[in-house]
């Protein structure tokens, strides 16, 4: 995070010859500024060509139309070799513009295409009307130019728009729950407002309370709740002390047991999103049993609400089953789903959905070869580690272990590895398998690991670096990301 020249300050220098040299020279030769982006253009070089199956995230400029992100996605995927078939889908948000680019530049029918392309996010998708009456202007030769992979909407993107239109907006117009509702969540944004300006109230806080207040971020759902939470977690009048000295209106019973059923409906819905936006073991199968159980928790909620929230959990489970219409139970999502270990059938109950789960396993071993992958599929540098957190909202019955010894059939495969250990080391005896949760897991379920690297990016081009270069800013960014893929370090 600190500029190139840090290396040339006197300081610094002389810290870095306090440490012990092992080499046979014994000698501390510390490069200069140019030496070490000269050091660094060449680890990022060598980055570059193990990283020809990622992709990189571009310089975008104009207008983000429909067509200009299909032609910089093409780009991008012959920037580093990735073709069709190495190409399983692409992952997105709801925006308009991307929805379009993918329907309009797409050979293979995508699992979500036939969806209604979200008003939410307020895009416009804009046309070239200059290339539309300008003469030669072919239609079919502009599709032609360019062939998109299917498309997949970032599932956590999903979850955020149902708590911000469907959930907000039953809460909103419930004749039960309107006014509760926007009298509650305004004392806490009042709360909210005072405790992130003032230092008296941070001061107030602090007396009455031994933790901090959670101010959320308007662009994510899920710091609102961790922010009502927050509140709630402190006794009525605690909160009350607290709003008399910062002379805002005082929360009534009746808004404080609203808030408690707000987040006690929504907290299997705020685990589900942390759960979907995860990155080294959030595989695209996660997102099927996410779903299911996110729905049958949300549905168990519905004993002992008050008329202000009973209706809630309804509302919840039918947003996400319009929304998720074309995932839920699509082929490409059960395959995904039931190749990875952890899941494979535990997670449905209905007999007949797990006949036909087993056949469409079956029959996609049959269209395979039966050898082995090489590439193993868990990284050593990166164990795969479920948290507590997660092993609470899935809970499954446990299944037999009986394994089989001998050369297997696909038939006999299949039955085996149901009846294998539930880690994922467990696929490397089950080639057929193996393959197929490698092509349907290949995608994540939500696009929240790329986003994450546009935050590292307001870091390291910060108001003191204004002079970084488009390409030393890609370069520092990338090396942060992907520095495992290169096979030297920096000034090693």
């Amino acid at each position: 995070m600190l500029p190139l020249s840090t290396v040339e300050s006197p300081a610094f220098r002389k810290l870095v010859s306090k440490i012990p040299v092992t080499s046979s020279n014994d000698k501390h030769v510390l490069p200069c500024r140019t030496t070490f982006a000269k050091e660094l253009d060449r680890n990022y070089t060598a980055m570059e060509i193990e990283l020809r199956k990622t992709i990189d995230e571009q310089q975008f400029r104009g207008r983000h139309t429909y067509d200009a992100i299909a032609s910089e996605l093409e780009d991008i995927f012959s920037q580093y070799g990735l073709t069709a078939e190495k190409v399983t889908a692409c992952v997105t948000d709801n925006g308009s513009n991307f929805v379009k680019a993918f329907k309009e530049y797409q050979q293979v029918e995508s699992v979500e295409d036939e969806e209604e392309v979200e008003e939410d996010d307020g895009e416009v998708a804009f046309t070239d009307l200059h290339s539309v009456l300008a003469g030669g202007y072919d239609e079919d030769a502009q599709q032609g130019m360019c062939v998109l992979p299917a498309h997949y909407r970032c599932a956590a993107h999903t979850l955020n728009l149902i708590a911000t239109n469907e959930i907000d907006k039953w809460l909103a117009s419930n004749p039960e729950s309107r006014a509760v509702y926007h009298s509650s969540t305004a004392k806490c944004s009042a709360l909210w407002t005072k405790a992130s300006r003032s230092t008296v109230a941070s001061e107030c806080l602090e007396k009455i309370s031994e933790r901090k207040l959670i101010v959320p971020s308007v662009t994510r759902w899920n710091s609102f709740y961790d922010a009502y939470v927050r509140i709630i977690e402190m006794q009525l009048t605690d909160i009350n002390n607290l709003c008399t000295q910062l002379q805002i209106k005082c929360m009534n019973e009746r808004e404080y047991q609203f808030l408690k059923e707000y987040c006690s409906i929504l907290k299997p819905f705020s685990i589900a999103l942390d759960i979907l936006q995860g990155e080294e073991t959030c595989f695209y199968g996660t997102l099927q049993p996410t779903l299911e159980v996110l729905m049958a928790k949300t549905l168990a909620m519905q004993n002992g609400l008050s008329q202000m929230t009973t209706g809630l959990p309804e509302i919840i489970v039918g947003a996400i089953k319009t929304r998720f219409a074309t995932t839920i139970d699509s082929k490409e999502a059960l395959l995904a789903t039931v190749s990875l270990p952890k899941f494979k059938l535990r997670w449905v109950k209905e007999e007949t959905r797990r006949d036909h789960i087993k056949y469409l396993l079956i029959t996609e071993c049959r269209s395979l070869t039966v050898e082995e992958p090489a590439a193993p599929m868990i990284d050593a540098r990166q164990p795969a580690v479920v948290t507590s957190r997660e092993d609470d909202f899935f809970s499954f019955d446990e299944q037999p272990n009986a394994m089989a010894d001998a050369p297997m059939s696909v038939e006999t495969e299949v039955t085996s590895y149901f009846n294998s250990d539930p880690v994922m080391e467990s696929l490397h005896q089950f080639p057929r398998i193996k393959k197929i949760a490698l092509r349907y897991n290949a995608p994540t379920p939500s696009s929240a690991p790329v986003e994450r690297l546009f935050s590292l990016g307001s870091l390291v081009l910060s108001p003191r670096r204004n002079r970084l270069g488009d390409g030393r800013f890609q370069h520092l960014i990338l090396m942060r990301f992907n520095r495992y893929f290169s096979q030297v370090g920096i000034m090693e």
